[in-house]
C-alpha cells in the first residue's frame, strides 16, 4: 500500500497538508475515540480532523501522545465554533484540551452571523503561533468573497460536503481560482452512498470497495478528504487508496451522479 502520509497537497498559503484526514465527527470523547485515532495513525494516516463543535479535542490529544509518532510528522486541524465569540480565546482553549502548542489548520466551522466578523480573531490566532494555517468550513463563493474582501490574509482552506453525489463544481472552480484549497467532509455521505449500484458497479470491477471508490474520486479530483470510521478494517480499507486509479470514464460516470447542479452552494440547508 502506498504510504498514505506522503501524498500531499498545497494549501492556498502554501503549507504542505495530507490529502487523507481522518475524521472523529460524532465519536464519543473517551475511550472509543482514542482507540479510533490510534489505530488511524497505525495505519498510516497523518491528518486528523477535529472540530471544538465534536466534544472530542482532549481524546484526540490522548491519542496523538500514545501513538508515539512525532507531533511535527502529524496534521491536526481542529474548528472554532461560532456560536463563541472570540477565535482567540477557543484556540487557547482547544491547544489546552489538545495538548498541543499549536494546530496546522484552524478553521471557523460555518458562517454564523456572518462570513467576516471572526476572521480578524482568526488571523490573531495565526499571529499568535496558535495556528500553522486558517481557513473556513461551509463558506459559499458569495460568503467566501465577502470574507476576501475585508481579509488580511486569505483563507488556506474551504471544509464542505463534497463527493460524486455532492459535486460543487463551480463552488470548486471558485475556490481553486481564488487559491482555497477545497476538503470533502462525508465523502461517503454518512454511509448512504455506499449502497449506490453506479459506485458499486465501478468497485466490482476495479477490485476496490464502494468506499474507496468513492475517496479515490476526491483524490482525482485534488481536494483533501475526510475518512471517518470506528471500525479498524474499515480505517484501514480507507487509506488504501493511493495504489490505484480511476479510469477518465470511470470519473465522468461518478461526476454524473451529482445532485446539485454543480453549485456554488456550501450547503443545501443551512442550520446556522
Amino acid at each position: 500500500m502506498t504510504d498514505p502520509a506522503a501524498q500531499t497537497l498545497s494549501l492556498g498559503d502554501g503549507a504542505q497538508i495530507p490529502m487523507l484526514a481522518f475524521g472523529v465527527w460524532q465519536v464519543p470523547d473517551g475511550s472509543e475515540c482514542e482507540r479510533a485515532v490510534g489505530e488511524a495513525l497505525e495505519a498510516g494516516y497523518r491528518h486528523i480532523d477535529t472540530a471544538q463543535a465534536y466534544g472530542n479535542e482532549a481524546s484526540v490529544g490522548r491519542a496523538l501522545r500514545a501513538s508515539g509518532v512525532p507531533r511535527d510528522d502529524v496534521f491536526v486541524t481542529t474548528k472554532f465554533y461560532p456560536g463563541h465569540t472570540d477565535p482567540v480565546a477557543e484556540a487557547e482553549r482547544s491547544l489546552e484540551q489538545l495538548g498541543l502548542d499549536h494546530v496546522d489548520l484552524y478553521i471557523i466551522h460555518w458562517p454564523q452571523g456572518g462570513p467576516t466578523w471572526a476572521w480578524p480573531g482568526m488571523q490573531e490566532a495565526k499571529a499568535r503561533g496558535f495556528a500553522t494555517s486558517i481557513g473556513i468550513s461551509n463558506f459559499s463563493v458569495e460568503e467566501l468573497d465577502s470574507l476576501l474582501k475585508i481579509a488580511d490574509e486569505r483563507p488556506a482552506a474551504n471544509q464542505v460536503q463534497f463527493s460524486p453525489f455532492e459535486y460543487r463544481r463551480r463552488l470548486l472552480e471558485a475556490c481553486t481560482e481564488r487559491k482555497v484549497t477545497i476538503e470533502a467532509y462525508s465523502p461517503l455521505g454518512t454511509g448512504r452512498h455506499l449502497r449506490d449500484r453506479t459506485v458499486a458497479a465501478i468497485a466490482d470491477r476495479v477490485g476496490r470497495t464502494p468506499a474507496q471508490v468513492l475517496l479515490r474520486w476526491a483524490i482525482q479530483r485534488e481536494v483533501v478528504v475526510i475518512a471517518k470510521s470506528t471500525h479498524r478494517g474499515r480505517i484501514q480499507e480507507n487509506a488504501a487508496i493511493f495504489d490505484f486509479e480511476l479510469s477518465a470514464e470511470d470519473m465522468q460516470t461518478l461526476d454524473d451522479l451529482d445532485r446539485t447542479g454543480g453549485t456554488a452552494e456550501a450547503r443545501p440547508d443551512k442550520w446556522w
